[in-house]
């Protein structure tokens, strides 16, 4: 009888397990193939979902780098990340194998050996149109690429000319943006609902996004991955402005069908370009863990970590007392994911990168 219950304990933690070797598994094939194929570090462009600190030194509001953003980072440090801890970024970094974090590229501490690990040039409310950064007084698509052209010119002193041109052709790009373009410039604060129909506003984006793409590719990028937009429906602050406890359907098909037109579009860029695009669905990654929390053990899918969890973010989140555990939540403000769904985000990245980047 002893015996008998030994074994099944024994099969039952080997259950238990198999996900986490499984991971194991990815995870260093992954890393493995981007050492064969050369991959150099990882490059990113977008808005808060991927901005590591460079709102830091712009003068806006939309800021991150004060308590409690930073709870579970590393020394419980605020660094501008809209997070408690790391972004889907930096664990896509660790994962490929080159360094825990990705540093903003205006960090006054960043030192010339930094560049070579990668950097953000991501700005949080930015946009696609070039509107949406205006309004909160960030940094654009196009300032982003400028500052893009200043990072080339730091490493070809670094490692010079040829070196350089190497290192950047073997580089992951990553564009993540989109929600600010529809939650301050349409439905919120309809900034373009005069000038265009949803669908209408949806091709526009979609044709800005091409057009930073291929500016991209002109400047030496080959790998890329885009990170479509959420089901920005299930935001907390939406739910909260929209006097519901449930995600808002309207909002969540909009963001469903811009990532289709995505999509669509890359698949054209795919073969005009030669560039080899990873899509990283974040809208079914966010609606599946906020349906089925319990897969992924967490309990908070309704409502953010600080303060109320309903309407606080950026500067309304400062100093706010937060939940006992960020763990178990889906998001951390009423906008932006916890650490843990970032790493979410980033483990189906990762396994994108390796299918559709490095195969």
């Amino acid at each position: 009888m002893g015996r008998r219950v030994t074994m099944v304990m024994i099969l039952a933690l080997a259950a238990a397990l198999m996900p986490l070797l499984s991971r194991a598994v990815e995870m260093g094939q992954v890393r493995g193939l981007a050492a064969r194929h050369n991959v150099t570090c990882i490059l990113v462009f977008g808005d808060s979902s991927v901005d590591p600190g460079n709102n830091n030194i712009l003068q806006t509001a939309m800021k991150g780098n004060f308590p409690p953003y930073g709870k579970d980072f590393f020394n419980a440090l605020p660094t501008g990340r809209f997070s408690d801890g790391r972004l889907a970024t930096d664990f896509i970094a660790e994962d490929i194998g080159y360094t825990k974090i990705v540093p903003a590229f205006l960090d006054p501490k960043l030192r010339p050996s930094d560049l070579l690990h990668g950097v953000s040039f991501a700005s949080a409310a930015s946009g696609y149109d070039d509107l949406t950064a205006n309004i909160s007084n960030v940094l654009p698509v196009s300032k982003q690429l400028e500052y893009f052209l200043h990072y080339k010119i730091h490493l070809r002193k670094l490692v010079g000319e040829k070196k350089a041109k190497d290192f950047i052709r073997n580089a992951v790009f990553v564009l993540s943006m989109g929600t600010n373009d529809f939650l301050q410039n349409y439905f919120l604060q309809s900034m373009r609902t005069d000038q265009f129909s949803l669908q209408e506003y949806q091709n526009f984006l979609v044709s800005c996004m091409s057009h930073d793409i291929e500016v991209m590719h002109r400047l030496g990028a080959a790998r890329l991955v885009v990170v479509g937009v959420p089901p920005f429906g299930c935001m907390p602050l939406v739910k909260a402005l929209m006097g519901t406890s449930t995600c808002v359907e309207s909002y969540n098909t909009a963001a469903f069908s811009f990532n289709s037109k995505i999509r669509e579009k890359l698949e054209s860029i795919k073969a005009t370009l030669g560039m080899k695009i990873a899509f990283v669905d974040t809208y079914r990654i966010i609606e599946h863990a906020v349906q089925n929390p319990t897969l992924y053990d967490l309990r908070e899918t309704s409502k953010g970590c600080c303060g109320t969890g309903t309407i606080e973010y950026a500067d309304s989140c400062k100093g706010m007392s937060t939940c006992t555990d960020p763990s178990k939540y889906v998001f951390w403000d009423a906008v932006h994911p916890t650490e843990k769904m970032n790493k979410i985000i980033a483990d189906e990245a990762v396994k994108s990168i390796g299918v559709e980047l490095l195969s």
